[in-house]
């Protein structure tokens, strides 16, 4: 009895290692694709790993997507099998709407994998955030900017509030700063021209430069519109 009983495990010992080495055989995935989230070619600045989208690989019965997190400036990446995806932006996602897809007649995105691929995903933001610019006086540093509505129809939305953002580091929002000022939307007199001044604070340990950029708060959207990352030496 004690042997059959010795069998029966060391079989199942032997089962176990078949089904591990065949997960080990299986391949990586060896395609990236990589690109940006961007309107009419110029990139959607956002919180870092604020925004992801969702990427369904049909024909493999799988219940969960591949989820892709976005870079704060806009940039993602992601190592695949090649295979025909079906890409989502997941709805309120963004300070932005997604296109409708010719293809698909839908904001569902069909993408083919095959090696390396550049893919640019196209949105439509409710604002972009032009002409910015910063003056340094001092430990004073000054933005100008203006914003641009680019949402007009029945979807338009207000702007909510708008922020200066500083830190010691590139990664610059409302989580991952040393100073910050904002305007209510409400009491901003001139959308295209628009100023805010922080003053640098001491920093330890200490440094002759800070980074800065522009926040957007839209109305009933979660994620914030940012400006590109600027270096401002002190």
């Amino acid at each position: 009895m004690m042997k059959v009983f010795q069998s029966i495990i060391w079989s199942g010992i032997l089962a176990l290692l078949f089904v591990c080495c065949e997960y080990d055989n299986y391949s990586e995935p060896g395609s990236l694709l990589q690109g940006n989230l961007v309107f009419n070619g110029e990139p959607i600045h956002i919180s870092n790993n604020s925004v992801e989208f969702e990427l369904w690989e049909p024909g493999w019965q799988k219940s969960a997507p591949i989820y892709v997190s976005v870079n704060q400036d806009g940039a993602y990446s992601a190592s695949l099998f090649d295979a025909t995806y079906k890409l989502i932006i997941p709805e309120h996602q963004g300070p932005f709407r997604c296109v409708n897809n010719a293809v698909t007649n839908s904001d569902t995105i069909i993408v083919e994998v095959n090696g390396n691929k550049n893919f640019n995903i196209e949105v439509e933001p409710y604002y972009m955030i032009r002409n910015v610019g910063f003056d340094v006086i001092g430990r004073e540093v000054t933005a100008t900017f203006g914003l641009e509505q680019v949402i007009t129809d029945e979807d338009a939305r207000s702007v909510e509030k708008v922020s200066f953002y500083m830190n010691k580091t590139r990664f610059v929002d409302f989580q991952w700063k040393v100073a910050d000022v904002s305007i209510d939307g409400e009491d901003i007199e001139d959308m295209t021209s628009i100023s805010m001044t922080l003053t640098v604070p001491d920093i330890v340990p200490s440094q002759n430069y800070v980074f800065t950029r522009i926040g957007v708060k839209i109305e009933g959207r979660e994620d914030m519109l940012f400006s590109g990352v600027e270096k401002i030496s002190l």
